[in-house]
């Protein structure tokens, strides 16, 4: 059988390869899922060990999708749109991406993580209309709606 490592200390269990993974940092189920088949687990012994993991309230798509939300917002500046894509593109349902990202704005409104993001892009004021479209399109990057942007600049 292959050498896993995780940690520096081989394992043959993927369950507790998933549970040193998930020590580290909160990760989705696909992320998990990834991760156990890129160490070269089987495919079905993957799923047994992320039904236990679920199980045991170790793996939580929805805490999963709530942590990255809060996160995003507070330290990367991330707007609705983008924040939403993201945490979808872990593999986590579309409902609760939205309900991950409107908890996260009910702590911080969209307004004041919009001008934490355009404060670390803007040095002083806008100069001209040149500066001003780039940073209208490095904030709809961000994923801000252009509304919100307009009304910032």
């Amino acid at each position: 059988m292959n050498e896993r490592r995780s940690s520096g200390i081989a394992s043959s269990d993927p369950y507790v390869t998933a549970l040193r993974l998930l020590a580290r940092r909160e990760l989705s189920s696909l992320q998990v899922r990834e991760r156990l088949h890129r160490r070269l687990f089987p495919p079905d012994v993957i799923d047994k060990a992320l039904v236990r993991l679920q199980e045991e309230g170790a793996l939580d798509d929805r805490r999963t999708a709530f942590a990255y939300a809060r996160t995003a917002v507070k330290l990367k500046s991330r707007g609705r749109f983008r924040l939403i894509r993201e945490i979808e593109a872990l593999g986590v349902g579309t409902e609760t991406a939205h309900e991950a990202v409107a908890a996260a704005y009910r702590e911080i409104s969209e307004e004041d993580v919009l001008e934490r993001a355009l404060a670390r892009r803007l040095n002083g004021s806008v100069k001209n209309w040149k500066e001003a479209g780039r940073l209208q399109q490095a904030l709809r990057r961000q994923g801000f709606s252009d509304e919100m942007i307009l009304g910032a600049l």
